[in-house]
């Protein structure tokens, strides 16, 4: 990792995980969004019903912040241990997130409609990015 695009890939994993957390935080600024975003879909819903689809929501969205930022880290421990694994762990881990932001932006719910807010959807994709661009440069670098 001595060579220019090598030393940009943990640069690229720390604004992953800081893009992580607050792709995992948002929601819980936003849950009025979150709400009307289920009240449009259910409108029979009565507020107690949207309440718990709510947090549902929030507790998912947490749990998967969470566990991604436990993969940026383990990625960043590994690169900076210099293990030879670190790339594909990266890479897996990058297809994992591609799958979950695919399917918060693709999902729908009984209603018809995206279960989860577009714009919550579209937070998954973003730490995405940095990690796209880590795996390319590594893959490069090496």
């Amino acid at each position: 990792m001595t060579t220019p695009r090598g030393r940009v890939v943990p640069v690229l994993l720390y604004v992953g995980a800081a893009l992580t957390v607050l792709a995992a935080l948002l929601p819980f600024l936003g849950k009025e969004v979150i709400a009307d975003h289920v009240r449009a879909g259910y409108p029979a819903y009565t507020p107690g019903e949207i309440d718990a689809a709510v947090n549902a929501y929030l507790i998912i969205l947490g749990v998967i912040g969470f566990l991604g930022l436990l993969g940026w880290l383990g990625t960043v421990w590994a690169v900076r241990a210099g293990q030879g694994w670190a790339v594909w762990m990266a890479s897996g881990l990058l297809v994992i997130a591609l799958f979950i932001a695919v399917a918060g932006l693709t999902v729908k719910d009984n209603s018809g409609d995206v279960g989860l807010a577009p714009v919550f959807g579209w937070l998954l994709v973003l730490p995405c990015l940095p990690g796209l661009a880590a795996v390319a440069l590594w893959r490069k670098a090496r």
